[in-house]
């Protein structure tokens, strides 16, 4: 069974290494050589060679669709960020020449610089042959992609009919001292990200490009988000019984069918059949996609959970590979 996955992580040291300790800080993230940093899976994110090929082989994962791991391109002011982001995409895009029948790519972009976003993200797709671009939470001037100033990606992402995953990011300062700090023994820190916060911000990120109204604008724009609909799936009906109360007239479909027209998910990270089961009843399987979230979860982990879910075998051939090579144009 050919499977495909497309919420795994890369790094390049050196480049990231570019990316100032001033502003890594100040996006929230473990400075490097922290005790936080060095819990990391660093070496793993690193290899883009035969152990990392070895891995999938062993689980059986035919091609992972590869996206940068933080600190990286985003978190800086444009000058500096747009020249670090191609190098970014040049260097992943060599590692994906030595092996195109393994690797695809996501497009790292400088989100400070909108329009040149838009730009590297046509520059990807056209001549490096990426599969959409991965921007990783809010940019580090606190906008979501509802933000007018990111019309410009948005429009070219929609154009060029590639997705835009949505992935978590550190929540800013003042969200984490409202509401993750004051906690004992570090227990704020994991409460703010895996543990809660980055799904509630994706979820919210998500709901954000429904009400308004950027994806009735843009309605052949396509999102994806991870870790089985990040909460979306128990949600959208109670979101859609809220909003009925106060009939928003810019809006042209409900919260829940757009979200559905719109959006697909994927499993990454998430290997438990109560989440499952919502997403399936709610998205259906033309609209979830198998992921792992290699290097943070493990691939035999992630197989053994698509080997034994409750679904039709032309379900689980959807989920594997089917949708993703749909929508990726794999």
């Amino acid at each position: 069974m050919r499977i495909v996955t497309l919420e795994e992580h890369y790094a390049f040291a050196d480049l990231a290494e570019q990316v100032d300790h001033e502003a890594i800080a100040r996006r929230g993230m473990p400075l490097p050589g922290s005790p936080a940093a060095a819990a990391g899976p660093r070496q793993l994110l690193a290899d883009l060679g035969g152990d990392r090929i070895a891995d999938m082989d062993a689980s059986g994962i035919s091609m992972q669709v590869l996206s940068q791991s933080g600190p990286g391109a985003d978190l800086l002011e444009p000058a500096r960020a747009i020249p670090l982001a191609k190098s970014f995409n040049d260097r992943l895009a060599a590692v994906i020449k030595q092996r195109p029948d393994r690797y695809a790519g996501f497009a790292h972009l400088p989100t400070m610089a909108p329009d040149a976003a838009a730009d590297e993200l046509e520059r990807c797709v056209r001549d490096l042959g990426f599969k959409g671009a991965m921007i990783n939470g809010i940019s580090s001037d606190g906008r979501f992609l509802d933000d007018p100033v990111f019309e410009p990606l948005l429009a070219r992402a929609e154009k060029l009919d590639v997705p835009i995953y949505i992935h978590p990011g550190y929540p800013p300062k003042a969200v984490r001292e409202a509401y993750y700090d004051r906690l004992p023994h570090g227990t704020g820190g994991l409460l703010a990200l895996a543990g809660w916060g980055w799904h509630q911000e994706v979820a919210i990120h998500t709901l954000r490009l429904v009400f308004s109204g950027t994806l009735d604008r843009h309605r052949k724009l396509k999102i994806i988000i991870g870790h089985l609909g990040e909460g979306l799936p128990a949600m959208m009906d109670r979101c859609d019984a809220v909003a009925a109360r106060i009939p928003s007239t810019h809006l042209s479909r409900t919260v829940s069918r757009t979200i559905l027209d719109q959006v697909w998910i994927t499993t990454s990270g998430f290997f438990s059949l109560a989440p499952f089961t919502a997403a399936l009843m709610t998205f259906g399987a033309d609209r979830i996609m198998f992921s792992v979230d290699y290097p943070f979860s493990r691939h035999k982990d992630g197989r053994s959970f698509l080997d034994n879910l409750p679904v039709s075998h032309d379900d689980r051939l959807k989920i594997a590979h089917g949708n993703a090579d749909v929508v990726l144009k794999l």
